[in-house]
């Protein structure tokens, strides 16, 4: 399979962090908005399609802070991810307009139940993917390239 490019979104707010909220066999889990880019579509183009879809919100589109590679033969979920290699592009948004509870995402993803503000404080507390990625929210660390992290 080709490498797949997915631009994520990363939306802070009063220290709180806007993400999907989804269900799986185990439990509930949590991603960032955003998603796969499609043939012609720049990453913003992808992200803010994304957002639209997956939160139900326009957003702005910041800056590049993270860049993370998933292959997923090497992490938890190979048994279903194993022919997966992904690259994650993370970017700073802010919200176009307020978003609230009302708000109808237009096309979910399949595990998808809802959209959710998370305190930062309490990020470790939640099943979020990828997991390593919460410890530079929280200290607000620069490194953009992240590897192959779960």
């Amino acid at each position: 399979m080709p490498i797949r490019n997915s631009a994520k979104a990363i939306i802070i707010k009063d220290n709180k962090i806007l993400l999907t909220k989804n269900k799986d066999e185990d439990s509930i889990f949590y991603l960032f908005p955003g998603g796969g880019q499609e043939p012609g579509e720049t990453l913003h183009e992808a992200l803010k399609r994304e957002c639209l879809e997956e939160i139900g919100c326009e957003v702005s589109v910041g800056e590049l802070i993270h860049v993370r590679e998933y292959i997923g033969k090497n992490h938890e979920h190979a048994a279903f991810d194993s022919d997966l290699h992904q690259m994650e592009f993370y970017f700073t948004c802010t919200l176009i307009h307020e978003w609230n509870n009302d708000q109808t995402p237009s096309n979910p993803d399949s595990h998808q139940v809802g959209v959710e503000w998370i305190d930062l404080s309490n990020l470790k507390e939640y099943r979020l993917y990828p997991k390593e990625i919460e410890s530079y929210l929280v200290n607000r660390s620069s490194k953009v390239y992240l590897g192959d992290i779960n």
